[in-house]
């Protein structure tokens, strides 16, 4: 026993640079584990931007989305990599849809009379959430960012509001600002005389509160207000839907919301 607390307080007292080589091996499940075996990791491992974490986002993030400004509001190298695990998942979209390389950005194909949805990997059940979404390319008829359950369709024939088509799904439409679900309008969102419509590039962050069961959403720094209440205390992912061929939609999950 004492043995193993000599060889314990060994490694907890190497230095910085022997750390970051051992750590870079490691994958993300040991480096949570490694976190919490002593003060000196902990604080080693909690600082974001350093070159461990630096090393594990390279190697995981692609070196265009990298050097593009899809990660322009994500601060630390850390935060990159978890905006990565929480992107668009290729195997949970429509089969007109594309999800490009990098995986933060889906591509609709110009399919006609086809309403076409995509949804983020991991779904949230409990704490507080926060992403951004915005489109690259024109909205349609219909363009629809919210929440799905996994029971959610992701296809529809004709150009609907599909996120929010079903009581699986909740979603805004940004072309007429209104709420959907279960396939019919909750009223306009927000709730202003003539709120302005969206613009192609404009980053829309939504908020997910699992505490409150609430959806939020935010434009320009502009909190917009409650959108939906009583939601499900069942796993809920980010999600979209589109129409417009050659569309894109990027997403990037910040974490929990900054309050204030």
């Amino acid at each position: 026993m004492t043995g193993c607390l000599a060889v314990m307080a060994a490694a907890a007292n190497l230095p910085p640079q022997i750390l970051e080589s051992i750590f870079s091996y490691l994958n993300i499940s040991d480096l949570r584990t490694c976190s919490l075996v002593c003060k000196k990791w902990y604080k080693f491992l909690n600082d974001e931007n350093n070159d461990v974490w630096r090393f594990h986002c390279i190697r995981k993030v692609t070196e265009q989305v990298l050097k593009s400004d899809i990660l322009k509001n994500v601060p630390t190298y850390k935060a990159k990599l978890r905006a990565f695990f929480h992107n668009w998942n290729l195997n949970d979209c429509s089969k007109n849809i594309v999800v490009k390389s990098g995986g933060f950005t889906v591509h609709r194909n110009p399919v006609a009379q086809s309403t076409d949805g995509a949804r983020g990997k991991i779904g949230f059940k409990t704490g507080r959430h926060c992403w951004e979404v915005w489109w690259e390319g024109p909205l349609g008829t219909v363009a629809v960012i919210g929440l799905a359950t996994k029971k959610a369709s992701l296809h529809n024939i004709g150009y609907v509001s599909l996120l929010g088509g079903d009581d699986q799904s909740w979603g805004w439409n940004l072309v007429d600002n209104h709420l959907i679900h279960n396939g019919d309008s909750q009223g306009n969102y927000p709730t202003l005389n003539n709120a302005p419509t969206y613009q192609v590039g404009e980053r829309i962050r939504v908020i997910l509160d699992c505490e409150d069961n609430t959806l939020a959403f935010e434009k320009n720094y502009e909190f917009l207000g409650v959108a939906f209440r009583g939601l499900p205390d069942t796993p809920l992912y980010p999600s979209v839907s589109a129409v417009y061929g050659n569309t894109e939609i990027s997403m990037v999950y910040l974490g929990p919301p900054l309050d204030g």
